[in-house]
């Protein structure tokens, strides 16, 4: 039995006996044992790697830098000294406030939610409202939750981070230009 590129399956079906299903070339190689590999970035070398130069001979690899050059220094001084400064900070703190009370109470309450379902399977079970009970409506009452607390902090986000976020940003790469040189 022949699969659709032409070689042949594992598992026989066809007429040929295995002695000629292990001479078949195909098209990916000489036989069986020499598997060729159509992937184009299998053989790829990377960039500068084992190429020849001019002279036939293979191209110098270039050293890993060991220096880094004066710029580059200044402008990690220049992160560093706005990780230090005191809006940073602020802009941090205002993150944690939010993010560490909320992941603590939809932790609990997911925590909560799921001991309760496995310890008091009883009230899970109780009816609200037809066949809906207990445990569907804290269920879904999880999803609602998951949309209130992205909405919140989104919300958060946009009314007490962002505008200081973005002025340290701004201020960020006014002073690493300064320091490259007014390059951009």
């Amino acid at each position: 039995m022949q699969s659709s590129n032409g070689r042949h399956r594992d598992g026989g079906g066809g007429s040929e006996s295995p002695a000629e299903r292990h001479e078949d070339q195909g098209e990916y190689g000489t036989a069986s044992r020499e598997v060729r590999y159509e992937d184009p970035w299998y053989d790829a070398l990377a960039s500068g790697w084992g190429e020849v130069d001019g002279t036939g001979a293979p191209a110098p690899v270039p050293a890993a830098r060991t220096e880094p050059d004066a710029a580059a220094v200044r402008a990690r001084d220049v992160y560093l000294e706005v990780q230090r400064s005191a809006a940073f900070q602020e802009v941090r703190s205002r993150y944690r406030r939010f993010v560490v009370p909320g992941v603590a109470v939809f932790l609990t309450w997911y925590v909560g939610y799921v001991v309760t379902a496995t310890t008091v399977p009883g009230l899970m079970a109780r009816p609200v409202a037809g066949a809906v009970n207990v445990g569907m409506v804290a269920g879904l009452g999880q999803f609602l939750t998951t949309f209130v607390l992205t909405w919140a902090y989104a919300r958060h986000a946009r009314l007490r981070r962002d505008r200081a976020a973005l002025d340290l940003r701004w201020d960020t790469q006014e002073l690493t230009r300064g320091v490259r040189g007014g390059e951009s």
